[in-house]
C-alpha cells in the first residue's frame, strides 16, 4: 500500500480542493438549474486530481500511461457525442461497469506486491476485486437488457437458487482464500467467479426495474473505488469513491420508493417475488382514437392542459415538438405544466434533462407529488410516450408486476390524450386500461410527426 506521507504537502492540498470540487458537484447536480455548473464543476475537479497525481507521482512509464489515457479520452468523447438520449442510460451503465472493472484490475495488481501485508490491506483487495467484477459483469448485462441485446424479461436459470447459491458460495469461499493466503491465483478465481455473481444477479430482474439496479451498481462501484482508494493510499479515490457509493444508494432507495418495490424484491424478484414481465405482444381490445384536428379542438378549448413524457419522448426525439405545442396552447392563454415522474424513461431525471435539451422553462417542470392533487383540476392530460408512470393498475394491491408503483394520476383528468406508436405494453410490459377508459382518445403515429400535426391544427382552430 502506497505511503501517504510521502504525498507532498502541495498535493494533498490539492487532492482537497478537487474533492471539495466533487463535493460541490453532487450539490449543483441536485437541481435542473445549476446542474451544467455542477458537471463543469466535479469535470474540473477529476482534471485537477490527474494532473496533481502526475506532477506528485512521477510514474516511471509515463508513456504508455499518457497514450492509454489519449486512448480512453478519444474513445470516451466520440461516444459522448455520438450517443443519443434514448441511449445515455445504456452509456451510464457502461461506463460505471468499466470504473468496477478498474477498481478490480488494480487491486489484483496490487496484490502482487502484498506478500507481507497485513489482514486489513487483504481483507480490502478481496473486497474490492469481489464488489468491482460484480458492478463490471451486472452492469454489462443491465446494458444489454436497455439495449435489447439481452431480453429485457427475467432470465431464471434451471435451477436458479441452487446454481446462485452454489456460486455466491464459491465465491465467498475464494474470498476467504485470498485473504488467508494473499495468493494472485486465487485473486484471479475470485474476480471470475465474482463476475458470475454478477450475471446471476441481474439476469432474473426485468422490465422497469433495470434502471433501478444500474444505480445499485453505480453505488457497488464507488464503494470498490474507495477500496482501491484505501489499498493505493490515495485519500481522494477513498472520499470520490465514498461520494458515489453513498449517492447511488440514497438514489437506489428512492428510486425503489418510487416504484413502491423493496429492493431486496428487484434483486430476487425471479427467485422470490414479484417481477416486471417484459411482454411485447399488443393489446386486441379497442380504444377510442381521433384525428389530430379534433384533439386540437379539444386541447385548444381547454383551460389546464398537463403534458406528461415518457421514453417514446425520447425515442422520437420529439421534445422540441411538445415544447412548440405548449407554447401555441399558451398564446391562447391555456395553462400547460409537464407532469415529471421520478422514473420515467431509463433513468432519472431522463425527462428533466430532455427537456432542457429543448429549452422547457424550469419552471413548467411539476414533480409527481405537486402535481397529482392537481389533476381533478385538469382539462386535459396529454400523455407522449409514457404507459407505466399513468397506469392505474399499480394501484392494486397484487396481482399486478408494478403494484403499489406510485403512478401520475392522469386517469383523474376530465379528458385524457394519449400518443402511441402502436397499442403495444410499456417497458413493464403490461396492459393498460386507462387506453380503454371512455373518455381517453388516442392518436397513433410516431410521437414527433403526431405533435407538429397537433400544432398545425392548433393554429388554424
Amino acid at each position: 500500500m502506497a505511503d501517504p506521507t510521502t504525498t507532498p504537502g502541495w498535493a494533498q492540498i490539492g487532492y482537497l480542493v478537487a474533492a471539495v470540487c466533487f463535493i460541490l458537484a453532487l450539490r449543483g447536480l441536485a437541481a435542473p438549474r445549476t446542474s451544467r455548473i455542477g458537471n463543469l464543476v466535479g469535470a474540473a475537479g477529476a482534471v485537477l486530481a490527474v494532473a496533481l497525481t502526475f506532477a506528485a507521482v512521477r510514474p516511471a512509464h509515463l508513456l504508455p500511461i499518457l497514450v492509454a489515457i489519449a486512448l480512453g479520452a478519444a474513445v470516451g468523447a466520440v461516444a459522448a457525442r455520438r450517443v443519443v438520449m434514448t441511449a445515455m442510460p445504456q452509456l451510464v451503465a457502461l461506463f460505471n461497469g468499466v470504473g468496477g472493472a478498474s477498481a478490480a484490475l488494480v487491486a489484483l495488481l496490487e496484490l502482487g506486491g502484498f506478500a507481507d501485508a497485513g489482514v486489513g490491506v487483504r481483507i480490502a483487495v478481496a473486497f474490492t476485486v469481489l464488489v468491482g467484477a460484480v458492478s463490471f459483469a451486472g452492469s454489462l448485462v443491465t446494458f444489454g437488457k436497455l439495449q435489447d441485446w439481452v431480453p429485457g424479461r427475467p432470465i431464471v436459470v434451471l435451477h436458479t437458487r441452487l446454481v446462485y447459491g452454489g456460486v455466491l458460495g464459491a465465491t465467498l469461499a475464494a474470498a476467504v482464500t485470498t485473504v488467508v493466503l494473499g495468493s494472485v491465483v486465487f485473486g484471479i478465481v475470485l474476480a471470475v467467479l465474482s463476475l458470475g455473481v454478477g450475471v446471476l444477479l441481474v439476469l432474473p430482474v426485468g422490465g422497469a426495474d433495470v434502471p433501478i439496479v444500474v444505480s445499485l451498481l453505480n453505488a457497488f462501484t464507488g464503494l470498490s473505488v474507495a477500496a482501491s482508494g484505501y489499498l493505493l493510499g490515495n485519500a481522494l479515490l477513498l472520499v470520490a469513491g465514498t461520494l458515489v457509493g453513498a449517492a447511488g444508494t440514497l438514489l437506489t432507495r428512492l428510486m425503489a420508493q418510487a416504484m413502491g418495490r423493496s429492493v431486496t424484491t428487484i434483486l430476487f424478484g425471479g427467485l422470490a417475488g414479484p417481477s416486471t414481465q417484459g411482454a411485447t405482444e399488443e393489446s386486441s381490445r379497442p380504444v377510442k382514437s381521433a384525428g389530430a384536428g379534433d384533439i386540437a379542438v379539444m386541447l385548444g378549448y381547454a383551460r389546464r392542459v398537463v403534458l406528461i413524457p415518457g421514453y417514446g419522448l425520447a425515442v422520437a426525439q420529439a421534445q422540441h415538438a411538445l415544447r412548440e405545442l405548449a407554447e401555441a396552447l399558451a398564446a391562447r392563454d391555456v395553462e400547460v405544466v409537464y407532469a415529471i415522474h421520478p422514473v420515467a424513461g431509463r433513468m432519472p431525471g431522463h425527462m428533466n434533462v430532455l427537456l432542457a435539451e429543448a429549452d422547457v422553462p424550469y419552471d413548467q417542470l411539476v414533480e409527481m407529488a405537486d402535481v397529482n392533487p392537481e389533476f381533478r383540476a385538469t382539462d386535459v392530460a396529454l400523455v407522449v410516450g409514457a404507459n407505466d408512470v399513468v397506469n392505474p393498475s399499480a394501484r392494486e394491491p397484487f396481482g399486478s408486476p408494478i403494484a403499489g408503483m406510485p403512478i401520475l394520476n392522469a386517469d383523474e383528468a376530465k379528458a385524457v390524450v394519449f400518443l402511441k406508436r402502436s397499442m403495444r405494453p410499456g417497458f413493464a410490459g403490461i396492459e393498460n386500461p386507462l387506453l380503454h377508459d371512455p373518455k381517453t382518445t388516442v392518436l397513433f403515429g410516431d410521437a414527433k410527426e403526431s405533435l407538429t400535426r397537433l400544432v398545425a391544427a392548433l393554429r388554424a382552430v
